[in-house]
C-alpha cells in the first residue's frame, strides 16, 4: 500500500480513537459527578439499566480502542491491509468501511462459516 493511502488510514484510525477517547472521558466524569439519590426503587432502577447500558457501550468500544491501536501498529510495521490468513492485500473498500480488519473479505466470509457450523 502506498503511503498516501497509509497515512489516509492513520488519519482516520487516530480520529476514530480521539473520538472513542473523549466518549470515555465523559462517561466517567458524568459517572462520578451525578450523585443523585431517587427515593423511588423504580426511578433507581432506570438509572442503574442507564448506567449499565452505558458501561457495555463503553466496554465495546475499550475492545475497538484495542483494535485501532493494533491496527497503527500494523502501518508502522508496514503489515496494514495484508490478510493474516492468506496474506493478500485487503481490498481497499473494505478497509475503508472497516480499517480494523485484519482478514480480506473471502477469509472474513469463510471464518464466518466455519463459526455457523455445528
Amino acid at each position: 500500500m502506498d503511503s498516501e493511502k497509509l497515512a489516509y488510514f492513520r488519519t482516520v484510525l487516530d480520529e476514530e480513537m480521539k473520538q472513542l477517547l473523549q466518549e470515555a472521558g465523559k462517561t466517567v466524569s458524568e459517572m462520578t459527578s451525578d450523585t443523585t439519590n431517587f427515593p423511588d426503587p423504580t426511578d433507581r432502577a432506570t438509572q442503574e439499566s442507564d448506567r449499565s447500558f452505558e458501561l457495555r457501550i463503553r466496554d465495546r468500544e475499550r475492545k475497538l480502542i484495542n483494535k485501532i491501536t493494533e491496527a497503527l501498529e500494523r502501518i508502522d510495521s508496514g503489515i496494514f491491509g495484508v490478510c493474516e490468513l492468506c496474506e493478500e492485500e485487503i481490498g481497499e473498500a473494505r478497509l475503508r468501511a472497516r480499517p480494523v480488519t485484519t482478514l480480506c473479505i473471502d477469509c472474513k466470509m469463510e471464518q464466518e462459516r466455519q463459526e455457523k457450523r455445528p
